[in-house]
């Protein structure tokens, strides 16, 4: 039986959330050799969907009106989804559409338009990093993992974003058709199968930036520039001219992180990006970045991007050949 995935696409959609699932989706029926899946996209207003790149999308059916079955709604992304508000009517229909469906989720920022209807309170989602925080304000009872590519709780399925949602479409193809098939599907489509790390490592989230008053920024930049020597409070608050112990109270007070994690965060990423570049080994690395060897380096790296320095220099290596 043909199952329906209808793709609500929000005002300012990012075309790539939309498309990107479908394209999978549409190869899905191709390996299958029959229509497996029908596509429908859904606006939130008459006329033609603008997209965040300009492009246009005409849509096959509205928002508060469509009352075929839907087997799968996905909720796709906007650029200022996290400032617009949907009327209370598409609100309304969503909630009813994704209550009656198999499975539904959002894609990126669709989780805004998808918490507003109340189906995500208290549940177990994620969404691109940089929306973290505004999401959590707005709607505090979520539990949002900001590291996932993807995030399935029950039926439903969310997913980081952009590219991230090629992932959760592919993840829904193996649900549906077996993983020889979804195997297949990112074969032709040249993507991960199970992509390794999750979106840490494609963030730019964990920088730090100087923060607090001027005696703290200067230690911060001094920091910033010079990784590989000794970091320890008390040269930081020799620097600072302040005791250890007022310029460790002081530091956590007005930059929110103890100094040794700033520290930590900051070699990370001077150590993102020597990899990046590609040049120079883990060890070598380390060296620069003020990790005592290659080991601390590594697990310092993996919790905070998710993948080891080796990953990490061969993903972006790849990129520069």
């Amino acid at each position: 039986m043909t199952r329906t995935i209808a793709v609500v696409a929000l005002p300012g959609v990012q075309l790539l959330d939309v498309s990107g699932p479908l394209d999978v989706f549409a190869q899905a029926n191709i390996e299958a050799g029959e229509e497996f899946y029908a596509l429908k996209v859904i606006a939130c207003q008459r006329g033609p969907i603008h997209s965040s790149s300009g492009v246009r999308l005409l849509a096959d059916g509205m928002a508060g009106e469509w009352s075929e079955r839907v087997d799968t709604l996905l909720v796709a992304g906007a650029p200022h989804a996290a400032r617009s508000t949907l009327p209370q009517h598409i609100l309304q229909w969503l909630r009813t559409t994704a209550v009656r469906s198999r499975r539904y989720g959002s894609i990126c920022t669709g989780a805004f338009a998808l918490a507003a209807t109340g189906l995500l309170d208290g549940r177990h989602i994620t969404t691109h990093w940089s929306a973290v925080d505004d999401l959590n304000r707005a709607y505090p009872s979520l539990q949002i993992d900001e590291d996932a590519l993807y995030v399935r709780d029950g039926k439903l399925r969310t997913a980081a974003g952009v590219t991230a949602g090629l992932d959760l479409a592919l993840v829904l193809v193996e649900e549906d058709l077996g993983r020889d098939i979804a195997k297949r599907v990112a074969g032709q489509l040249v993507m991960y199968f199970k992509r390794p790390g999750g979106q840490l490592q494609f963030s730019r989230k964990g920088e730090t930036h100087p923060m607090g008053r001027s005696v703290l920024q200067e230690v911060q930049r001094w920091v910033a520039t010079t990784p590989d020597l000794d970091h320890s409070i008390a040269s930081m608050a020799k620097r600072a001219g302040l005791s250890p112990r007022h310029f460790a109270r002081l530091f956590h007070t007005e930059v929110g992180i103890t100094p040794a994690a700033w520290v930590e965060t900051t070699r990370i990423a001077a150590a993102r990006t020597l990899l990046e570049n590609g040049h120079d080994t883990p060890k070598l690395v380390a060296s620069k970045c003020g990790f005592a060897n290659a080991d601390t380096l590594r697990r310092a790296f993996h919790k905070h991007v998710g993948v080891t320095p080796a990953e990490y220099r061969k993903q972006h290596a790849s990129q520069l050949q």
